[in-house]
């Protein structure tokens, strides 16, 4: 838990989170913004002695493990953190330097919002710090943002959750609503427990909940992945084997077998990094649905895969598992990666839950920002492909498919029990509507198979390696690749389904 009596300032964050001796401040001197000799001008002046700083945030740049970043840091000690005019003026000009010389930003708030003593001016400045904050996302530059207690009103809500990743100090109170508001407002106390970074995480709204001795390591990490040249070297190709003729229930069956590897396996063993990500950042999660920056080969990417291991037939694939699938395509667009999808699912639900969450909604959005998305896409069918929340993560310039992988609209049983009334001929089914990867091969929907010898659960680790290489190789023949070229090729491919 956080030491609530030994809080951290802003410059001793920085003293621990950056290269010793890097720091450099970019701080003007504070706005005019009290009266000489009022009330308010002998707060700022007693604050400023008792914090060591001339203003509640401080601004500059340093280095994290070698590398150049622009830095924003909360100041609680002054006047408990509040922004006013000076502060926000400070916030936007980091990132519009930032932006102007094309530096990573990071971010380490504490805050109880607003500074009251400058009412509605300060207020209103939440609207230009989000703008900068655009404007420095659209140049797609990396911010991360360590949430420190407290986090709470205006900071909150503008620049505090607007971050690519963003990570909780652990017991930090992260809120909106400030809780004496709330009970000078109710006449009640706000319920325990909810302001809480480990509450956040838990609701999907934040990445991770780190002590502040992690963050250098894990900010290093991330920076490294999403600013690491997209290394487009040739890669020797897996040479395509002749693959033996299996009926398609033989492929349908070793799929579902409890040993094969899924999305972590593949990662684990088939990728040269990962920093795993958490939920919607918007108040959901799905343990099913698994995002993370990752890097195969030279080539670092966004990656959102169906976790088989963490989908049950009481927690299958969900709509919010989709929105985290977004997050990543969102991700992936904002830091101009490329975009890795692994599809291995028995079906999203089917559920009063799901219906009123918006499943298909989230299926045709899905579809919509894979089809149009203008980053460098390949698709892996890893295991089973059933219905709309495989097809959903499916349009990209290139699919693999695992050799006994398939996809389906419905599970063979449930296609059987249509036509029959009876799951009994599935495997009769599963012939008929060619679900097997050497159909799916013959009819364009994928464009290569990688073999397993004989099933990827006999051997996951030799599988995963050879899956990880011809992801990589994928990823750095779509990067040579002109864009327009690619996308139109995309388009084209997609225009010609089902012909």
């Amino acid at each position: 838990m956080a030491d609530r009596g030994r809080r951290l300032g802003a410059r001793e964050l920085f003293e621990v989170v950056l290269d010793e001796g890097s720091y450099v401040s970019w701080d003007d001197p504070p706005l005019d913004v009290a009266a000489p000799g009022s009330e308010y001008a002998v707060e700022l002046a007693e604050a400023a002695e008792r914090a060591g700083t001339d203003e509640s945030i401080i601004t500059g740049e340093g280095r994290i493990g070698g590398r150049r970043v622009a830095l924003i840091g909360g100041e609680f000690r002054f006047l408990a953190g509040s922004i006013g005019r000076t502060g926000a003026e400070r916030i936007v000009r980091a990132f519009e330097r930032a932006t102007r010389e094309g530096l990573p930003l990071f971010a380490a708030p504490s805050s109880g919002g607003t500074r009251m003593q400058e009412g509605t001016p300060a207020f209103v400045t939440m609207v230009k710090i989000t703008a900068a904050v655009t404007a420095f996302k659209a140049a797609k530059l990396p911010y991360i943002t360590y949430l420190r207690h407290p986090t709470t009103g205006g900071v909150f809500a503008s620049w505090g959750s607007l971050g690519h990743v963003t990570v909780g100090e652990p017991g930090a109170t992260i809120g909106f609503l400030g809780a004496r508001v709330y009970e000078a407002l109710y006449g009640q106390p706000f319920p325990e427990g909810v302001q809480t970074a480990e509450n956040l995480y838990a609701h999907g709204l934040l990445d991770a909940v780190l002590p502040v001795e992690d963050l250098t390591e894990t900010a290093s990490r991330f920076l490294n992945l999403v600013l690491a040249p997209k290394v487009a070297s040739y890669i020797e190709d897996i040479e395509k084997e002749t693959l033996p003729e299996l009926p398609a229930w033989d492929s349908i069956t070793r799929s579902r077998r409890p040993e094969r590897p899924g999305v972590r396996e593949l990662l684990k063993l088939g990728a040269t990094e990962v920093l795993p990500l958490f939920g919607t950042s918007a108040g959901e999660w799905d343990r099913s649905l698994f995002l993370a920056l990752a890097r195969f080969g030279g080539m670092p990417c966004v990656v959102l895969g169906q976790d088989r291991r963490l989908e049950t037939s009481d927690k299958p694939l969900s709509p919010s598992g989709l929105r985290v699938a977004r997050r990543g395509m969102k991700l992936a667009s904002e830091l101009d990666l490329p975009l890795v999808s692994i599809i291995d699912t028995a079906g999203a639900a089917l559920s009063k839950e799901a219906e009123e969450g918006g499943l298909a909604g989230e299926i045709a959005r899905c579809l919509t920002e894979m089809v149009v998305h203008a980053e460098p896409t390949v698709c892996v069918l890893l295991g089973q492909g059933t219905g709309g929340g495989a097809i959903a993560l499916m349009p990209a310039d290139r699919v693999i498919a695992a050799q006994h992988s398939w996809l389906s609209p419905l599970p063979p049983e449930g296609a059987s029990a249509i036509l029959y009334r009876t799951a009994d001929r599935a495997p009769e089914i599963a012939a008929q509507q060619m679900v097997r990867s050497v159909d799916l091969l013959a009819a364009g929907i994928v464009d290569r198979i990688v073999a397993e010898r004989p099933d990827a659960a006999d051997e996951p680790e030799d599988f995963c390696r050879r899956m990880g290489h011809v992801i990589a190789g994928e990823l750095s023949r779509l990067t040579e690749m002109r864009d327009a070229s690619r996308l139109a090729a995309r388009h084209d491919r997609y225009r010609r389904l089902g012909l």
